[in-house]
Formats: C-alpha cells, structure tokens, sequence
C-alpha cells in the first residue's frame, strides 16, 4: 500500500528544476540588457572618429618623416615643447633641441623637401650663426656646403648672382674679369653648351660674391666664404715638420692639369706617376706685411690617406675632385688666409 501510494503522488523535483531554469533566465536577460545599455551609453560619450584620425596610417610611428617636422600641427592640449608628437600626415615630429637654431633647420629642411633650394640658403646660413652647438654646427656646414655649390653651379637665383646682359663685344673672359669669378663658373652655372660663344642680348646669371679662403694647419681644413658668410668646407694636407708658411696671400695662378718641377729642374707632365700636384694648381703669392715666399701654393694629390695630415712639402693639398670644385669657385685675386 505504501509502495503504491509513493507511485500515484507526483514527485516536486522536476516543477524546483522548472523554476530554478526560469530564474536563472531571467537573471541572464536582466545582465544582457545592462550591458547593452550601459554600451550605448559609452558610444554617446565618445566622439566620432575625425576624417583625420581615420587617415592616420598605422605604421606613422615606426617610419617618423623627419621632413614633416615644420609641418606637424600641435594637438589641443599638447606636451610641452620638446615632445614628440604626430604631423598631420602620420609623420612623427623630431624631437626639439632647445636651441634657437633648431627651428630655423627645420624651415630649411622644409624648404630643401619642397625643392626650394635657393630659399633654404638662408635658413640654414641663419641656423649655423645661432647654434652655439659645435657638433649641430658641422651637421649643418655637411648639408649647406654642397647645397652652395649646386646652386652657384646652376641657373639658381642667389644673393651674390647678378642678372646680366649681354653687350656687343662682351666676352666670358670679360665678364668673369668685370664681376670677379671665374669663367668655368659662368660657363657651368649658366648651362651653356658652347663655352666660348655668347650673344648680345642673351641673359646670364653672373656670380660676383667676394670669395675667401681660411686655411688651419692646426685644423688640416680648408674654409671657403663668400661676403664673409659660410661657403663650404675642405679637409686639406699641409706641410710636415710646420712647412706650411701662415700670413695673408692671394691666388696669384690657376693651372688646370699641371705639370711639376723637380728640385733638379726636370719638368715633370701631367697624368706621370711622379707628378704630385694632381689635376689643379692655384699658386699663391704673399699680401701685406707676410715674408715672401715661392713655390707654394693649393693644389690635387692622388694620395687621399695624406688629407687631415701634414705630410706634404708645405703646399695646402686637397683631394683631386675638391680642389677641381675650388679652382672653378675662386679666380686669380682671391685672398689666402693660413693660420697655425
């Protein structure tokens, strides 16, 4: 009778699990809905991504574009100066060196990016005045050496050019004469494809900054001016045991491919082995109150170990493409500086 009882009475397990189901659903839905809402509420929060921000390449800050630099566009709010910070193309801006010629570089560097050489001149001349910083100095004078001779070399308005026109019976002899340069100047900075012809009326950029030459023995180098401003630099090798004489001179000679005169009078030609002038020979002559002197001058050498050295026979050496690029700068009447 028991037994049976227990079989008609329905069991109360499957209505508990029933309900414990529906409770647990139930909490599941209340979770579900929060999140969702508490989602919702952080979109509304946050602003929308900007045209800028979607354009911004992900790499940016693993290849910083250091021509962006001027460029850059501080974000509200931003570091101090001196931090790093992102252009608005992606690019990552170098980090400022508190250095008033900092700025004036990058303005150059911005310009040289854009192709405006002739306008980056000036900057970068204003940057090397500023920096007090020796090892920024030489960075600069490495980028303006080379800027300066291709513009003095090219068809590039500059300062020291003059716009002139050509007069019946001129010649590029006359003209370098009249304007103090040289006439592989004239020819190469004017593109010209026949050097010894020129025509009335035709125009031409003529050089007439005032070249000068400093030579430190102390220092083995070579510094080039123009209207007292930075040209470019050269390492040189000057004389052993201080044969190297220091006063004021001027180019008194310009030889291209000379040849040499040993001590017992053999003349030796250009292109032997024995010649040690290499490819150009600007002699100098004494200025002022400096002690004559003969036989020194500026000159090639094939012995490039020999530059940054004193090693030579008292004459200022320069590799052979260097004092190539020289000879073309300065013409006869140049001032030659040497100082210890």
């Amino acid at each position: 009778m028991d037994g049976l009882e227990r079989m008609d009475k329905p069991s109360r397990w499957p209505r508990v699990v029933g309900l414990g189901l529906v409770v647990v659903l139930a909490i599941g839905l209340v979770v579900w809905i929060r999140g969702r809402h508490s989602e919702v509420k952080d979109a509304a929060a946050s602003p929308a991504p900007t045209e800028e921000s979607a354009k911004l390449p992900v790499e940016a800050c693993e290849k910083p574009n250091p021509q962006t630099v001027r460029e850059a566009a501080d974000p509200p709010n931003s570091s101090k100066a001196g931090d790093s910070h992102e252009g608005r193309d992606g690019g990552l801006a170098v980090r400022q060196v508190p250095s008033p010629s900092v700025p004036l570089a990058a303005d150059a560097n911005a310009l040289l990016a854009a192709g405006k050489k002739d306008k980056a001149r000036q900057p970068f001349l204003a940057a090397l005045a500023a920096s007090p910083d020796e090892p920024l100095r030489i960075k600069i004078e490495e980028v303006l050496g080379p800027l300066n001779v291709e513009l003095i070399r090219r068809p590039w308005p500059m300062s020291e050019k003059q716009d002139v026109i050509v007069q019946e019976g001129d010649s590029i002899k006359a003209l370098a004469r009249k304007f103090g340069t040289t006439v592989e100047l004239i020819v190469k900075g004017n593109e010209l494809k026949r050097p010894d012809v020129i025509r009335p009326g035709q125009h031409l950029k003529v050089f007439s900054g005032k070249m000068e030459i400093k030579v430190s023995k102390a220092r083995n180098d070579l510094l080039l001016t123009s209207n007292g401003t930075f040209f470019k630099r050269y390492g040189v090798g000057t004389g052993r045991y201080d044969k190297t004489p220091v006063g004021t001179f001027v180019i008194a000679e310009r030889i291209p491919e000379p040849p040499w005169w040993r001590d017992d009078g053999r003349t030796v030609p250009f292109g032997d082995k024995e010649n040690i002038l290499g490819t150009r020979w600007m002699a100098i002559k004494a200025t002022g109150t400096t002690p004559e002197i003969k036989g020194y001058g500026i000159h090639g050498t094939w012995d490039t170990n020999s530059i940054g050295k004193a090693e030579s026979a008292g004459c200022i050496r320069l590799r052979n493409e260097d004092v190539e690029e020289l000879f073309e700068l300065v013409p006869v009447g140049t001032p030659v500086v040497i100082e210890e």
